[in-house]
């Protein structure tokens, strides 16, 4: 689901298998050219955005402390909201 999100806001992404997830780009010849990508986890997916520190986040929705990377969590389907999935990866694919 998240991947038909990802490739809805952003028709024109790359997808990258890396990291144990897939990475979605604008850029597939460029190292670091990823702006977001999802990762499965045992009890949870990721959606994480490269530059989500840049990304404005009025509600506060996006999760992690690092010095670049923001992520929302999803613990079911039923968590998505399409909306917010395709506002961040929107935003993130134009840093």
């Amino acid at each position: 689901m998240l991947d038909s999100l990802v490739m809805a806001a952003v028709p024109k992404a790359t997808k990258v298998a890396k990291y144990g997830g897939t990475l979605y780009t604008l850029k597939p010849d460029e190292k670091e050219g990823q702006f977001c990508g999802v990762f499965p986890y045992k009890t949870h997916v990721q959606l994480s955005f490269a530059k989500g520190n840049e990304l404005a986040d009025p509600d506060g929705l996006l999760e992690g402390g690092g010095k670049f990377r923001r992520h929302l969590t999803y613990k079911s389907l039923d968590d998505v909201d399409a909306k917010v999935v395709k506002r961040f990866t929107r935003g993130s694919s134009k840093l």
